[in-house]
C-alpha cells in the first residue's frame, strides 16, 4: 500500500479572518482528493472556524499562545511527522515555519503565502519593525514564495528587494458549492421583509485596516438622499466606537452591528449592495463572496486586490480609499445601476475552491 504524502498547513489559530478561512477551504478542497494525509498545526486551539475543518484533517494543537513561542513544539513535530510539504500564510506565522523547518533539519516543501499587502499593512502591526527584516533574510530559502493576488506579490518584491517574478501568485480558495447553498438558506431578519429600504452590507473585522468609520460617514450621506440600512457583519475592538459613531451621525436606527455570523452568505444573497471600505487587503475574500451570491459591490481601490477581482471597475464599482463623499456615490450608483446577477457569478467561480487547489498542487509538483 502507497503511503500517502502529508501536507501540512502551520497557523496562529482559527480566528475569523481571511487566511484562516482561506486554509480551511483549501484544506476542505485538498480532503475531496483523498491522496493526502493533511494536517493542521495550530499554535492554539481556538477560533470560530474550527468547527469547519474537515473531518479527514488532523489538527494538531502545539498549545504554546503565541505564534514565537510555538518555534520549538513545530520543529519536534516537523521531526516526527516529516510532511510531504509544510505552507505557511502570514508573514509572522511564515517567519516561525521558516526557522523551523532549517533547525530541524527535514526536507519539506516550504511555501511561504502572502495575505496582505506588505507596505500597507506593516505600520499597523506591532510587530513591524521585527517581521520585515525576518521575511527578507529568511523568505528566499523557502521553495515557494506567494502573493494571493499580484498586487500582493509585486509588493513583496519591492519592500523585501527580490528580483522580480520571484514571488508567485497563489488566489485563495473561495467559491464552492457549499457557498451556494448558504446563500439560499433561510434568513430570519426584519429588514429584508417585503417593502423595506434597501440594505448595504459590509463583513469584516470592526479593526482600523476595514476603515468602518468611512463607511458610517458614507452610509450617512447616502441616508440624506434616499432611505436605506446598513449592517455589518463582525466582531472587533473598535465596536463601541463604531457604535457611538452611528448615534453622532444620526443613523444608529439604520445601522445594525450583528457581531460574527457563522452564515454571512445568506445575507450577501439578499443585500442590495456590499461594501468594501478596508484602506487595505490582500485578496479580499468577502468581496469575491459576495460576487458570487449575485450581489453588486461597491469597494475602496485599496492595494491590493480589488482593482484585480473587480478588473478595473469592469464588475464593480471602484472609489478611491478613505474617501466618504466618493464612497456615497458609489454607493448610490450601485442602487440605481446594479450589474447582472449572472456576470457577477461567473467572475467570481474564477476563484473557485477546485482552480485554487489545481494551483497550489501544480506549484507543489513543480517543486
Amino acid at each position: 500500500m502507497t503511503t500517502k504524502k502529508r501536507i501540512t498547513f502551520f497557523l496562529d489559530a482559527l480566528h475569523g479572518g481571511g487566511a484562516e478561512k482561506a486554509v480551511v477551504k483549501m484544506l476542505k478542497g485538498l480532503s475531496q482528493r483523498n491522496d493526502f494525509d493533511l494536517d493542521l498545526v495550530l499554535a492554539k486551539l481556538e477560533g470560530p472556524y474550527l468547527d469547519r475543518v474537515p473531518k479527514q484533517v488532523r489538527i494538531v494543537n502545539l498549545n504554546t499562545g503565541r505564534v514565537i513561542t510555538a518555534l520549538f513544539p513545530l520543529i519536534n513535530y516537523l521531526r516526527q511527522n516529516r510532511p510531504w510539504a509544510l505552507i505557511g500564510n502570514m508573514g509572522h506565522v511564515n517567519v516561525v515555519a521558516t526557522l523551523a523547518k532549517k533547525l530541524s533539519g527535514i526536507d519539506t516543501k516550504l511555501v511561504l503565502v502572502e495575505q496582505n499587502t506588505l507596505s500597507a499593512s506593516k505600520s499597523n502591526l506591532a510587530r513591524a519593525n521585527l517581521v520585515p527584516p525576518l521575511m527578507k533574510w529568511l523568505y528566499p530559502s523557502a521553495d515557494l514564495v506567494a502573493g494571493v493576488s499580484d498586487g500582493v506579490a509585486r509588493d513583496l518584491e519591492n519592500c523585501l528587494d527580490f528580483p522580480t517574478g520571484m514571488v508567485k501568485v497563489l488566489h485563495n480558495p473561495i467559491v464552492d458549492d457549499e457557498l451556494f447553498a448558504n446563500a439560499t438558506e433561510p434568513l430570519e431578519h426584519p429588514w429584508f421583509g417585503e417593502n423595506q429600504p434597501p440594505v448595504f452590507l459590509a463583513v469584516g473585522r470592526l479593526n482600523p485596516q476595514k476603515d468602518f468609520p468611512n463607511l458610517l460617514q458614507a452610509f450617512a450621506m447616502v441616508r440624506q438622499k434616499k432611505s436605506a440600512r446598513l449592517i455589518i457583519l463582525g466582531e472587533g475592538e473598535l465596536r463601541s466606537q463604531l457604535e457611538a459613531m452611528a448615534i453622532d451621525l444620526g443613523i444608529s436606527e439604520d445601522v445594525a452591528l450583528p457581531g460574527f455570523v457563522k452564515n454571512p452568505y445568506a445575507y450577501m444573497s439578499r443585500a442590495s449592495c456590499f461594501v468594501l471600505s478596508s484602506r487595505e487587503e490582500g485578496l479580499p475574500t468577502v468581496l469575491i463572496e459576495a460576487m458570487a451570491c449575485g450581489c453588486t459591490v461597491v469597494s475602496t481601490d485599496c492595494p491590493s486586490g480589488p482593482e484585480e477581482i473587480l478588473v478595473g471597475g469592469k464588475y464593480g464599482y471602484l472609489v478611491p480609499i478613505q474617501d466618504s463623499v466618493a464612497l456615497s456615490e458609489g454607493m448610490l450608483q450601485a442602487l440605481e445601476h446594479p450589474l447582472a446577477q449572472t456576470t457577477l457569478i461567473e467572475r467570481a467561480n474564477c476563484f473557485s475552491i477546485d482552480s485554487a487547489v489545481e494551483q497550489y498542487l501544480s506549484f507543489l509538483n513543480s517543486i
